[in-house]
């Protein structure tokens, strides 16, 4: 999953919503500079990336990228599975979408600026760009594929893999919408176990 959805999977605290944002930019072990929110949100983020990857459904996707594209499938898709969370907002959450992405822009405003951050990574501007609305079109969609081949340093077909969307549109909504709830109660499951610790 991307980042609206890692921060949607979270629970309903700052620092959780924050660990689970920021498991794509945490390598490695844990550091202890951490709070234990923190990092019990890049653990569940981690489980989260280990569960979608060997789904099914989501191994169903990522074989409706063209070849060219498919040994980035799993990026792609689940770019795409953030688009559809735009889209099917009020199925998940009774939160209005914008409320909820500026609520949590304001908290990585302050983690950036915290002795926490120490990823050498400026959240700022991924605030001001609102990149995690990018999602919603196939225009912003464009933009997200774009900057995401620019920063990759091997030559990539990243670039334009929007269009994979367009092409498959009907059956990657389809396999979002079976997978997702699912996901949702594998979320459930494991913060119960997390819970425990």
């Amino acid at each position: 999953m991307n980042y609206l959805a890692h921060v949607f999977l979270a629970e309903d605290n700052e620092e959780s919503k924050l660990g689970n944002f920021l498991g794509d930019f945490v390598k490695g072990r844990l550091k202890d500079q951490y709070s234990p929110g923190i990092i019990k949100g890049i653990v569940t983020h981690r489980k989260i990336d280990v569960f979608t990857d060997s789904h099914q459904v989501v191994k169903n996707s990522r074989k409706l990228i063209s070849p060219e594209r498919r040994r980035w499938g799993g990026a792609i898709v689940d770019i795409f599975f953030d688009h559809f969370l735009t889209k099917h907002w009020s199925k998940y959450s009774e939160q209005d979408l914008d409320q909820f992405v500026m609520s949590f822009y304001d908290s990585l405003k302050k983690f950036n600026g915290s002795p926490q951050n120490d990823l050498n990574f400026n959240f700022e501007k991924l605030v001001e760009k609102d990149w995690m609305r990018k999602y919603e079109n196939i225009e912003g969609l464009e933009l997200v594929f774009s900057k995401l081949s620019n920063r990759v340093k091997s030559v990539n077909p990243l670039s334009g893999s929007e269009q994979e969307l367009v092409n498959n549109y009907e059956d990657l909504e389809s396999n979002f919408l079976l997978f997702f709830p699912q996901l949702i109660d594998y979320v459930e499951t494991i913060r119960d176990t997390l819970n425990q610790d």
